[in-house]
């Protein structure tokens, strides 16, 4: 249905509404946020619309998901106002946090692949439990400092137990695993609070092996996503094309003929 809307004469809101499965009210808040075109007014200053708003509705709609709603509202915004640079600056900002979010996604990926069985280092001063090693011993075997191990803590990249008798830090063998994921995602570029929700989506899968499941899932969203955004620019390429063919209506543009119940 939402086809033969581009080829159609005067609309109303219950003519988008339905072609798109929205509710009226729906068409008219897309209207005055700006993602579609003014509306004509009947002389009784009902809305009317053309096929050119079924398009940016169509465009909007197919934008949503690669873009998000508030980026696919901002290039639709961009584009009625007439500044097409604009809404391609934003398009290009998506694309960008698309690959960010690819490259992100492999940096797991090998981060998780490099990951060996957990050790247990022995220090000579202080000798943890079994199943832990302590600050020391773990910063070496990274190469970093101390502290640095004890800013990712803070971080809640790491959550060491205290040993009741000493009151050094232990780290148990998910410590040790996720000191060494945070560790090569800190060598990747990748800032504390990039890694922070990789982290505790390996402790809340249950380990590296676990996590499989959710990464494949990453990859199908990622992959939807591009693909979404192809879709999306098709359809805002077809609704630019039109809009250099002819403008929208204005909003004082009066006609007749459309009922008060469905303006």
């Amino acid at each position: 249905m939402a086809e033969k809307l581009q080829h159609g004469g005067r609309l109303r809101p219950i003519d988008l509404a339905r072609a798109y499965g929205l509710s009226t009210q729906a068409v008219r808040n897309y209207e005055e946020a700006g993602i579609l075109p003014a509306a004509g007014r009947t002389t009784h200053g009902y809305r009317t619309y053309t096929s050119l708003h079924a398009q940016a509705l169509g465009a909007f709609l197919a934008l949503l998901p690669g873009h998000g709603h508030r980026s696919a509202a901002s290039i639709m915004r961009a584009v009625n106002r007439g500044a097409a640079d604009e809404a391609y600056r934003l398009i290009d900002e998506s694309h960008a946090q698309l690959l960010a979010d690819r490259r992100t996604l492999q940096a797991v990926e090998s981060a998780l692949r490099d990951l060996a069985p957990a050790e247990v280092p022995v220090s000579g001063a202080a000798v943890p439990r079994p199943g832990g090693t302590f600050v020391g011993p773990l910063a070496a075997e990274l190469g970093v400092r101390p502290a640095t191990l004890r800013k990712w803590e803070r971080a809640g990249l790491l959550r060491p137990r205290r040993d009741p008798l000493t009151g050094y830090r232990v780290y148990g063998e998910a410590d040790v695993r996720d000191a060494r994921l945070a560790h090569q995602l800190r060598r990747g570029g990748y800032l504390l609070e990039q890694i922070a929700p990789v982290i505790a989506q390996v402790r809340d899968a249950g380990g590296a092996e676990p996590l499989e499941a959710t990464l494949r899932d990453w990859h199908d969203r990622v992959s939807a996503r591009g693909r979404a955004m192809l879709s999306g620019a098709a359809e805002l390429e077809a609704y630019l094309r039109e809009r250099r063919r002819r403008p929208a209506v204005s909003a004082d543009e009066t006609v007749t003929g459309i009922s008060q119940a469905t303006a």
